[in-house]
Formats: structure tokens, sequence, C-alpha cells
């Protein structure tokens, strides 16, 4: 088709028919929202590279949680803040554990809401990895029986839905198989099975206070490079046993969601990181750009690429926006 007797501008010109013809569209079913939660009342801490958001006491998490449910987002992702950390991470599974509390609460007030909870080890360990150390060096292998017991213990406060980021091989098969072995058949796993070793990350762990204490994370996370990898990874938690496959970060793995999309048959959760989030609150800060046109941009790509479900620290502001 070439001009003139094709005019694209033809339906581009009338509102009506470009709504018509819209490809992608994003809607507040779309979206997950990550919270985080310490112990305390009436806590409600800043977090001053992710503006709008805050370390949330119980009362303020369930507040949140309610506007969220209010706005129609159907699920929240869980990051614990400990009072304690240790070496083998033991408030990460604690029966009364601050994640295991806030499940427990979230269920209670808001029943039809889904709760998330990220499964890994960093923000509980004094060490700072997401998983066990032996003379400086992540032990695979003795870290997944921890996971599955924060998995379950999860499952056993109440959570629908079960997250491993820690990017240990075998924890998925772990985790099912000790979900299935207590009574948990019915929880689903998202893997963070694509997660890359990212600069994006910088205000999580600030948020979390999981930064690692010495060295990084690259004996387990992605090159940011490497694409084949990240099939190899999504293909082996599926055969372990996961129902859905992450992304993370997004935007700059646009191409990886969408290769992810054409081979494998589940659906794809895709992270819109901190990182991501702080950089346009900065530039909208400065001026720079239209925050909230950016915002969904970008949000509308990520689903463009192929992501079924956004995990976003922009879903509150998404959702206000989509519900007018």
């Amino acid at each position: 088709m070439l001009f003139p007797e094709y005019r694209a501008r033809r339906l581009r010109a009338n509102n009506a028919f470009r709504k018509m013809i819209c490809e992608t569209t994003l809607t507040v079913n779309d979206l997950i929202l990550p919270l985080f939660t310490i112990n305390g009342k009436n806590v409600k801490n800043p977090i001053e590279s992710m503006p709008g958001h805050f370390q949330l006491s119980m009362d303020n998490l369930k507040k949140t949680a309610r506007e969220a449910y209010d706005l129609g987002i159907p699920a929240v992702m869980i990051f614990g803040i400990p009072d304690s950390k240790d070496a083998l991470g033991t408030q990460a599974y604690a029966q009364n554990g601050v994640v295991q509390r806030a499940v427990k609460e979230l269920k209670n007030a808001l029943p039809d809401l889904a709760v998330l909870t990220d499964v890994c080890l960093c923000q509980y360990t004094d060490h700072g990895h997401c998983g066990m150390v032996e003379k400086n060096i992540i032990d695979n292998d003795s870290s997944l029986d921890l996971l599955a017991r924060i998995a379950i213990s999860h499952a056993r406060a109440g959570a629908d839905m079960v997250a491993p980021s820690d990017m240990m091989d075998g924890r998925v098969a772990e985790i099912r198989e000790g979900l299935d072995d207590n009574g948990f058949s019915q929880v689903p796993i998202m893997s963070y099975a694509v997660k890359y070793c990212s600069a994006f990350y910088g205000p999580f762990r600030s948020a979390a206070n999981s930064a690692p204490k010495f060295g990084d994370r690259r004996t387990y996370q992605m090159d940011p490079g490497n694409a084949l990898e990240a099939i190899r990874e999504a293909t082996m938690d599926v055969e372990e046993g996961a129902d859905i496959i992450m992304v993370k970060p997004a935007l700059s793995y646009l191409d990886i969601i969408c290769r992810l999309k054409d081979e494998i048959d589940l659906p794809i959760a895709a992270y819109s990181v901190s990182g991501e989030y702080a950089m346009i609150k900065a530039a909208e800060k400065m001026g720079w750009i239209d925050g909230t046109k950016v915002m969904m941009e970008t949000l509308t790509s990520i689903k463009r690429a192929g992501a079924d479900m956004i995990l976003t620290y922009s879903a509150l502001d998404a959702a206000r926006l989509l519900n007018t």
C-alpha cells in the first residue's frame, strides 16, 4: 500500500476511529502494586528516591491496599523490612514475621484482593545476599530449603501467590514440592525467572534495606547483554513448575518480554522497577517531561511487548487515570 492510494492519517484524524483501531489497551487489571511493610504503628517512612512510596506499618499498609482495591487494582506484592537480621535470614520464614502478619491482616481486611509475596532472603540476612553465604560465596543448594520454608510460611499466612526473586538454581522445583507437600498445591508460583543484574534496582535496595554488604549479585543475576540465557532460565522454571514467568527490569528488556511471549506458553509478568519509576519522577520534578504521559507511554510499551501483568510503583497513579 502506497500513498496516495493509502492514507494512514484517515484513521488517525477521528478520535472514535483511533479508539477502534487501538492495538494495545492498558487496563487497571494489568497492574500489580508493590508495597513495603515494616513493624510498628502509624509508621509511614518516606522513601526519598521513590516519591509517593513509603515503608508502611500494618495500619497504613491496609489503607494503601484499600486504596488500590477501590481503584480496581487486582493485586499487591508485599516486601518486608524486618526488625533484625541474621546469617540465616530467620525472620523471612518466622511464623509471626513482618510479611506473614501483613498477609494475614490484608486477607482479613480485603479478602478479594490478591496478595502476592516476594520470596527472597536479601532483606533478612545480615550479609544482604539472596542466598546462603559460605566463605563469601553464595551456596546455591543450601539456600533452597530456606527459600521453600519462606514460601510455605507465606502460604500458611494466606498468600494467594508466591514469587521467588532470588535466582537460585532449582528453587522453583523446591518451592513447588514444599507447597504441594504441605497442602498448598493451589498456590501458584510467579518466578522471577529472568532477572538481570541491573543498575535500576538502586532505589529499591534503599527502600528495603537490602543492599549486599560485600560484592554484588552477578553470580546469580543475569548479564544485561544476554538473551538466549533468558530463554534457558525461563524454560527451566517452566519445567520446574512455575505458573507465571517474570522479566525484571521491564523497560530495558522489552525485547526479552517479546521473545518470551513467543516462546513460553505461560503468562508473562514484567516488573517496572524502582529505577524506572525514579527516573520519571526526577525528570518530572525538573520540568523536563510530562511525567503522567511518560508513565502511561512506558506502561503501554511494556504491555505492547507482551506482558500480561505489570508490577509497577505507578500503579495507583495509572489506575486513577485509567478510571477517569
